[in-house]
């Protein structure tokens, strides 16, 4: 049976061995961009860059028509804002977008298996306890449930500790204490 400890101690070899094959793939990056529908664009945007680390890079609008017929809208223009974990051609992308006239329904996101679909992000971190108080700085707690252990201790050297975004979406850091 697998559990969390074993699931995040063997984590970072999985994804060692997922990009040691990329050369002959049919992608040009292993490198995944994300969409992420959001109410308040510019609240997803304070939360990921202040309380995460992301930095903003120039972001971009989709015209109505064009987001019609690409089959992305029923007719409404995207407002995309475009966010980074690293540098260069490789570095994790985070496309918050704002639907202009849409009032879209929150998701059920009480715990991970409220509904399918994507549930949360991992962001691996240098620093857990760095991670944790920049996160508290810019106002936010963690989710944990019944204990003062934030981080959760999950495999020897690496800590879990939980957030939502402003739309209630799960964001987990993983990573060492220093």
């Amino acid at each position: 049976m697998l559990n969390l400890r074993t699931f995040c101690a063997a984590m970072p070899v999985a994804l060692a061995f997922s990009t040691a094959g990329r050369a002959q793939s049919n992608y040009t990056t292993a490198t995944i961009d994300l969409g992420v529908v959001v109410t308040d664009i510019e609240k997803s945007v304070k939360f990921y860059t202040e309380a995460l680390g992301f930095k903003e890079l120039p972001g971009f609008k989709v015209p109505a028509a064009f987001a019609s017929e690409a089959g992305l809208t029923d007719g409404k223009e995207l407002d995309i804002k475009v966010l980074v974990l690293g540098e260069g051609a490789g570095a994790t992308k985070l496309k918050l977008m704002q639907v202009k006239g849409a009032n879209p329904a929150r998701s059920k996101q009480d715990v991970i298996e409220s509904q399918t679909g994507f549930r949360y992000l991992t962001l691996m971190v240098a620093d857990t306890t760095a991670a944790v108080e920049r996160a508290t700085k810019a106002g936010h707690k963690a989710i944990a449930k019944g204990t003062s252990a934030i981080p959760q201790d999950i495999a020897p050297g690496q800590y879990l500790t939980i957030y939502r975004d402003p739309d209630g979406n799960f964001v987990e850091l993983v990573g060492p204490k220093k």
